[in-house]
């Protein structure tokens, strides 16, 4: 039992499907297999997630991680009770549901930090609730990031056999091209590699994706393989870094999914997101590198238009703690 990593589930959004995938996820036997789940949450709430979703199990609250029973039939809870159930409106925007999640969040880290939990798992939030409460983050990964003070964590989603890491994310398009740089492709490169290593990958094979189509054809369909592109893997090749590129993005996905790369560099957000999305929407799992601690997520929303029907899949929820517990050994060693 103590062998199993525990893994910290801030319960998200109360408003949100967070607190009904969790007590959906922690009614599967495989979880516990592998897994002490403890959330960070509010008792209350978890006990009508449980009426949403017809199931009914044991709410242990704990003051300690090591406190837990870690048992199926039973969900360990630090309860924050910080909901009034009165006054929480299922689907709804609402200042008690941004503060509430942003205060799972925020206990949660402390534990990962304090080494009382080996890796988190974290389930949707809304960022206009967060905007209601005045809590001045756009997401998760903004928020972990001041908390921790880490500086750019290194963004991967898995899905089954293929890793993608993303050069730029959250920026338009134009922007991107303008961010792929031979400094930037090199430096993100090296911090593929070192990611995977930390994860357990040893000497893990990387490759690039191409940017324009066929990567480009030697400059007949734009020139940034040529000018940044391909002189940054060059630099890499001879560090000693295992790395292949521009592979055109037409192909590259689909080689990582069949094992040829253990990860793949996506150069921009919706080249590496559609590519994993389209393997298994709901299997596709966030992992937030380079921080003092693991951090996985689910890939999907509060979904507000079903908060409270019980109809939300716990699948995304199940993978994100699967892979916690997956990785946390190697992370943690």
């Amino acid at each position: 039992m103590l062998s199993k990593p525990i893994i910290g589930i801030p319960m998200g959004d109360p408003a949100g499907v967070g607190p009904e995938i969790v007590v959906k996820s922690l009614n599967h036997q495989e979880i516990y297999n592998i897994a002490r789940p403890l959330v960070v949450g509010d008792a209350a709430v978890l006990k009508q997630a449980m009426k949403f979703c017809n199931i009914q199990l044991e709410l242990n609250s704990v003051q300690n991680p090591a406190d837990g029973k870690y048992t199926l039939g039973t969900i360990d809870v630090i309860d924050l009770a910080n909901v009034d159930i009165k006054q929480l409106e299922m689907g709804k925007i609402q200042a008690i549901g941004g503060a509430a999640a942003f205060q799972y969040i925020k206990k949660t880290t402390e534990l990962a930090i304090a080494k009382e939990v080996d890796a988190i798992a974290t389930t949707p939030i809304n960022k206009e609730s967060l905007k209601a409460a005045k809590v001045n983050y756009i997401g998760h990964t903004e928020i972990l990031e001041d908390l921790t003070n880490t500086k750019n964590p290194l963004t991967m989603f898995q899905v089954f056999d293929l890793r993608v890491f993303f050069l730029t994310r959250h920026v338009s398009l134009r922007r991107a091209c303008e961010l792929i740089t031979t400094d930037s492709v090199y430096e993100f490169i090296q911090r593929c590699v070192k990611a995977l290593e930390v994860l357990g990958v040893n000497e893990p094979r990387i490759a690039v994706a191409g940017l324009n189509p066929h990567s480009g054809e030697h400059g007949l369909f734009g020139d940034e393989e040529v000018k940044e592109i391909e002189p940054a893997i060059i630099k890499a090749k001879s560090a000693g870094i295992n790395v292949v590129g521009p592979v055109p993005a037409d192909s590259v996905f689909y080689f990582g999914l069949k094992g040829k790369y253990d990860a793949v560099l996506s150069l921009y957000h919706d080249q590496g997101h559609i590519a994993t999305k389209m393997v298994d929407f709901e299997r596709t799992i966030s992992i937030t590198n380079n921080m003092p601690f693991l951090r996985t997520s689910v890939d999907h929303g509060t979904a507000f238009d079903i908060a409270g029907t019980g109809k939300v899949s716990a699948v995304s929820m199940i993978e994100a703690i699967k892979l916690a517990a997956q990785y946390a050994p190697s992370f943690n060693r």
